[in-house]
């Protein structure tokens, strides 16, 4: 393993934001739900390079890492606190509740509010902390009323036992409902170059200071192919599309936070290196007129 203390922190170079106000977190994390089995179920494939990817991920400076007790379910939590515990001071993990699972690629909607406290309370003894820092509704299940559903996870604030509350796959009246029950820190919608549905709510995040964390930030793989839309621009820069997608997603907003995800240390390392990359606004602007 690489010396941290010789190991240039890329992630520096993405810039801050402030994560519910008061956590100052570099704006490029890593997304955790990779590091699992295929259709995000049971043991990785290959354990020890999951591990390496976790302990590498905080050499190259990231702060803030994404996971969901869902992704396993709670394996990925449970590596996590095997790479890392105990954590250093400035690391933040955010995870999230509210599905439940029956099988690969099987996710079923579950916001009961006894349910949440419970998936809070396995988070908790899986990452091994007292208080996570943030903690997302996955999906807001329509069978529930929403104010019970924020109001269990507001009660385990007051408990001590969250920090922040954050939001995941919501329109903008979702958003604006949620925070008429409680103050939300984030927001996690799909979000990519060639993915922007989220506009709206992108915008509404950046006029409130929210933390917005795309996932799936590079698409689903069309911007890693050969035929890439972005491979002529990339060669510009003399580097990868997926390098200049996750680029020009920090150029795109201050509040944006990419936590683009692998299993893989040459691809977390490939990931981390877009902090690099510096467009100009005419280019950030070409890029979106070419993938609109």
């Amino acid at each position: 393993m690489t010396d941290p203390h010789t190991t240039p922190r890329i992630a520096d170079q993405a810039g801050t934001l402030l994560l519910g106000g008061d956590l100052r977190v570099h704006r490029l994390g890593f997304g955790a739900m990779r590091i699992v089995g295929e259709g995000v179920w049971g043991p990785p494939r290959d354990r020890d390079e999951a591990l390496a990817v976790l302990r590498r991920a905080v050499e190259l400076g990231i702060d803030f890492i994404d996971t969901a007790d869902s992704y396993g379910p709670q394996i990925s939590e449970q590596l996590i606190r095997e790479a890392l515990y105990p954590y250093s001071e400035n690391l933040v993990i955010g995870t999230k509740a509210g599905f439940a699972r029956t099988g690969p690629s099987e996710w079923h909607k579950l916001g009961h509010p006894a349910y949440l406290k419970q998936q809070v309370e396995l988070s908790l003894r899986n990452l091994g902390l007292e208080r996570i820092d943030l903690l997302q509704l996955h999906r807001i299940d329509p069978e529930v009323p929403l104010a019970d559903q924020l109001g269990a996870l507001v009660e385990l604030r007051n408990e001590g036992k969250i920090r922040h509350i954050g939001l995941s796959e919501v329109s903008v009246d979702e958003l604006s409902a949620a925070r008429a029950i409680t103050p939300i820190a984030s927001v996690q919608n799909q979000y990519a170059p060639s993915f922007r549905q989220s506009e709206d709510v992108l915008e509404q995040c950046e006029k409130d200071g929210i933390a917005f964390l795309p996932w799936a930030p590079v698409g689903r793989g069309e911007m890693a192919s050969p035929d890439s839309p972005l491979a002529a621009i990339a060669a510009e820069h003399e580097v990868s599309p997926v390098r200049l997608a996750l680029a020009w997603l920090l150029h795109r907003s201050p509040v944006m936070l990419p936590i683009p995800g692998t299993s893989r240390v040459a691809h977390l390392e490939e990931n981390t290196a877009a902090a690099t990359v510096r467009l100009s606004e005419e280019e950030v602007e070409r890029i979106s007129r070419f993938l609109s």
